[in-house]
């Protein structure tokens, strides 16, 4: 096992700089997610620690060595990628052992090697199928299995699970998370699925245009995200996110919506009328209450233990994620009132959170 030290990493392609002077720090045994949008920088910074891509500016440290200049096989690093990359030619055993053997590593000990991790990841019963005869997950797992058989200091995946359908995803991401919990390697994973981050890891890097934005755990992230880009990206449905002008109404303060209605604020906030903010609040923390916001359902989809509303308060559709089952359907009116606790305001000039 290592630690990673990302320092001052800048990526250019010409004129195009993708990636802006990235400084990470990856603990010895930990599970860090690299998550954001398609184009964020995440995959491309995953290939610089493996060494798949150069480093423009900066350094990369594995352990108590700086392995900017190092070639891939003196990283002593293992990547999975999303297309598993198996030899269609060879059994399932001479995938898992290729890197051994190029290693010239002796016959007991990639035997050994590779029935371990076969064994990790039920793969023994398949040692002798071709890559084609395997189910997409089994693929995965014998990709994983290749990695496990290097023993490396690092295991770097990049969207591993994003070719396969939605339930085996789900079981995937659960042997995966298995896998780091008995083997302690240190893992760098990158996804798009913000689910998936917050499922797996034990800190979440979220980057956009090639910056990080935050880096935290996932329950971090969640109840205290730094900024707006974070609090949308983070959690589903989505955060919902209201533009107004603070006002008073019976004395009590209130955010009077841009889109027409009002919505209740904390009374211990530092803010005077007439600030602009934008105020979050995430669809579990809205619940039907007398007194709420009176807003129109638009869709009820019920999913057996929740129930999903999307509303229309005032001019702007909302998400509701209620514990209770609805009779009434699309047209209907609801008083809506958030959990003034779960509260979230953003500055609209810099969408910096406000601090509460």
């Amino acid at each position: 096992m290592a630690s990673v030290a990302v320092m001052d990493v800048i990526k250019t392609y010409g004129a195009l700089e993708v990636l802006h002077g990235i400084d990470l720090a990856v603990r010895d045994g930990e599970f860090l997610v690299l998550v954001g949008p398609s184009g964020c920088g995440k995959s491309t910074l995953l290939r610089m620690i493996a060494g798949l891509e150069d480093i423009t500016g900066g350094d990369i440290q594995i352990g108590s060595n700086i392995v900017t200049d190092l070639p891939p096989k003196d990283r002593d690093i293992a990547m999975v990628f999303q297309n598993y990359a198996l030899y269609p030619h060879m059994r399932v055993r001479d995938n898992m052992a290729f890197a051994l053997k190029l290693a010239r590593r002796s016959r007991s000990e990639i035997e050994d090697a590779v029935n371990r991790a076969a064994g990790i990841l039920d793969l023994s019963h398949l040692l002798d199928r071709y890559p084609r005869e395997l189910s997409g997950g089994q693929r995965q797992r014998v990709a994983m299995g290749r990695a496990i058989v290097r023993d490396p200091a690092v295991f770097l995946f990049d969207e591993p699970l994003s070719n396969l359908d939605a339930k085996l995803r789900v079981a995937m991401r659960a042997e995966i998370k298995a896998l780091h919990q008995r083997l302690k390697t240190t893992t760098i994973y990158v996804t798009h699925d913000q689910i998936e981050a917050m499922t797996m890891a034990d800190r979440i890097v979220v980057m956009r245009d090639g910056v990080i934005e935050q880096v935290g755990t996932p329950l971090e992230l969640y109840d205290r995200p730094a900024n707006l880009f974070v609090a949308s990206f983070i959690g589903s449905p989505a955060m919902n996110l209201i533009e107004g002008t603070v006002a008073s109404r019976d004395r009590q303060p209130v955010l009077e919506a841009d889109s027409g209605a009002s919505w209740p604020l904390p009374v211990d906030l530092a803010i005077n009328q007439g600030d602009r903010l934008i105020y979050g609040v995430r669809p579990e923390h809205l619940s039907i209450a007398p007194g709420g916001v009176e807003a129109q359902i638009v869709v009820v989809e019920p999913t057996g233990a929740e129930t999903h509303v999307l509303l229309e308060a005032g001019k702007q559709q909302i998400t509701a994620v209620l514990r209770e089952r609805l009779d009434v359907g699309p047209g209907a009116k609801l008083p809506i009132a958030p959990d003034l606790k779960h509260i979230h305001l953003f500055d609209p000039r810099t969408q910096a959170r406000i601090s509460r």
